[in-house]
């Protein structure tokens, strides 16, 4: 064996020329860490092809400015829904747009490894979409892990102590609660209501109350300027217009929405999220539902950011609520704490 093969053996040599990869493939949101070097890339899930060819046009937010408004010979899709893949092909091209965006192949001799974190309610079936998908899209190794043990480590809760941690991961299309403790996952409960769920919330209310017709994308707006789960007295002034199509008329038209209308929208939706988080509660055991008292409870994810959102879990729990810092990033972040010391994290992956 040469002096070389001793001290860089192939594992090694593997690890040190290649960018590794972790992915928050989110329904909402792609982001991209790279090893040694953090966040790199934060992307709408959107891309647009050429129909028939499958040719991507674009990726990512000028992808995301085309929904709604192509001609027929280009498809602007979310590939992503409910937190797992819906297409295929368009998934494996999006990904494979972005990872080269990030990762130069010229720079580097072997192709990265990979972890993508992925919702708790994933089946086999869509589990093996996703790593088809990354390997289609240039990974070398590709490891899954549970995206509240991600957005957990990427909070910087002590997962491997043996107490009890709770984490809700609010995102697009999946809101997943978690009780976590030595690595591993005591209870997980996931729901498919998210941020989507909201916008979808506004749209039908508004389609019921004004008979106006709104994209998702303008409801998304509405709900980040005036939406609420628990109305403050000077959020309640507050008021938005909304530009859509009248359903009678066919003509467009704008209404004032207020903040208590929007509130009122999110009700449903809000309260799903608390029932979940409630039979977490009433299934972590004891000895964990002990340290809880103390910890609380953390919440992750872009859609924790819904104005008064903690403290209506707090009120409904009778626990102390955190969120995390740079909740969007707690999944990407944790993802690449686990490929920056894939030993360390290994138990938290899933086989």
């Amino acid at each position: 064996m040469s002096n070389f093969s001793r001290f860089f053996p192939a594992k090694r040599l593997f690890s040190f020329f290649s960018n590794d990869i972790a992915i928050d493939l989110g329904t909402a949101n792609t982001v991209v860490y790279v090893r040694n070097k953090g966040i790199v890339l934060n992307e709408p899930s959107v891309v647009a092809v050429r129909a028939h060819t499958n040719e991507v046009l674009a990726a990512g937010k000028r992808a995301k400015e085309m929904l709604g408004k192509t001609p027929e010979n280009i498809i602007a899709s979310r590939p992503m829904r409910d937190g797992v893949i819906a297409n295929f092909e368009l998934t494996e091209a999006m990904l494979r747009h972005f990872i080269r965006a990030v990762h130069d192949d010229r720079s580097t001799l072997v192709r990265p490894r990979m972890v993508i974190g992925v919702p708790s309610g994933i089946t086999q079936v869509e589990l093996r979409a996703v790593e088809d998908a990354a390997k289609q899209a240039g990974a070398r190794e590709v490891y899954t892990i549970l995206e509240p043990m991600a957005a957990a480590i990427g909070a910087g809760l002590a997962v491997e102590e043996p107490s009890g941690n709770m984490i809700v991961d609010i995102g697009g299309g999946t809101t997943e609660v978690a009780v976590i403790s030595l690595k591993s996952v005591v209870f997980c409960k996931s729901v498919r209501v998210g941020g989507d769920g909201m916008d979808r919330a506004i749209v039908q209310y508004i389609k019921r109350k004004y008979n106006l017709l709104i994209g998702e994308r303008t409801a998304e707006e509405v709900k980040i300027e005036i939406g609420s789960a628990m109305l403050d007295p000077e959020l309640a002034k507050k008021s938005v217009n909304v530009k859509g199509r009248d359903l009678l008329t066919g003509v467009p038209k704008t209404v004032t929405l207020t903040s208590q209308e929007v509130n009122e929208a999110l009700l449903e939706t809000v309260a799903s999220i608390v029932d979940v988080i409630r039979v977490a509660l009433e299934n972590t055991p004891p000895e964990l539902s002990s340290d809880l008292v103390d910890k609380g409870i953390y919440m992750a994810g872009g859609s924790s950011l819904l104005r008064g959102l903690d403290r209506l879990i707090s009120k409904e729990t009778g626990l102390p609520v955190r969120v995390a810092d740079n909740p969007l990033f707690c999944v990407v972040n944790g993802a690449g704490k686990t490929i920056e010391n894939l030993d360390f994290f290994r138990e938290t992956l899933m086989r």
